[in-house]
């Protein structure tokens, strides 16, 4: 997707936390424009709870319009009846990474990454309850507010979301989206953006390798000819 503002594609993901005496799990959904966290959920358990809160609190947070995209890898969180019910309820369009491929969900790594750096690794934490207020006040008042990010031209998440809006009204701005697919699932997928309000192409079919090597073949034949 190329993205032209806020609320056009979340990215979610799930990370470990090591505590003294137990592993606590941490749900986290980023903005794909700003970087910005807009939900998040900390849970002693991989239960469908936990990915259900931080996208709730997402959703209550930044009420987005219809035609987001909601990008996670394939967990069983992500893909539970009860996840995609509030996706579909909000008019959410679900999107999972490709097989063996994590690249589609690079940002939310990062922040994971972040996350742990600059802040799990760096403190010990008493219990869940004191783990939770940290990991508060590290999103709330530290990542969103002043962490710098060389993706947003240095800025903190919430000061390029602020410049954003001010440079004119989101309706003016909407997300193009290029796919690659078999033409049957592809002219589905087309109708269904367009339903949603979203911009989308196909890429132009790729050649197979038989395809391209014939192609070759006859056109030395031309040649020589």
């Amino acid at each position: 997707m190329k993205l032209t503002g806020i609320n056009q594609l979340w990215v979610a993901d799930i990370t470990y936390i090591r505590l003294k005496a137990e592993f606590v799990y941490l749900a986290v959904i980023l903005d794909g424009f700003s970087r910005k966290v807009v939900g998040w959920a900390l849970d002693r358990t991989l239960a469908m709870r936990l990915t259900i809160g931080a996208l709730e609190q997402a959703i209550e947070s930044r009420q987005p319009e219809p035609g987001l995209v909601h990008h996670s890898d394939r967990g069983l969180q992500y893909a539970s009846e009860e996840y995609i019910r509030v996706l579909e309820d909000n008019r959410v369009i679900p999107s999972m990474s490709r097989p063996a491929n994590p690249y589609d969900n690079a940002s939310c790594e990062s922040f994971m990454k972040t996350l742990k750096r600059e802040e799990i690794y760096a403190n010990n934490y008493n219990d869940l309850e004191h783990l939770r207020a940290n990991i508060e006040e590290f999103i709330e008042q530290y990542y969103n507010r002043l962490r710098l990010h060389s993706a947003l031209g240095y800025r903190p998440p919430e000061e390029f979301e602020q410049q954003i809006e001010a440079s004119g009204p989101a309706e003016s701005r909407s997300a193009t989206m290029v796919f690659f697919e078999n033409k049957r699932t592809a002219g589905r997928f087309l109708k269904d953006c367009w339903g949603r309000g979203l911009k989308c192409r196909p890429l132009p079919q790729t050649p197979s390798p038989a395809r391209r090597c014939k192609n070759a073949l006859m056109n030395a034949e031309a040649v020589s000819k």
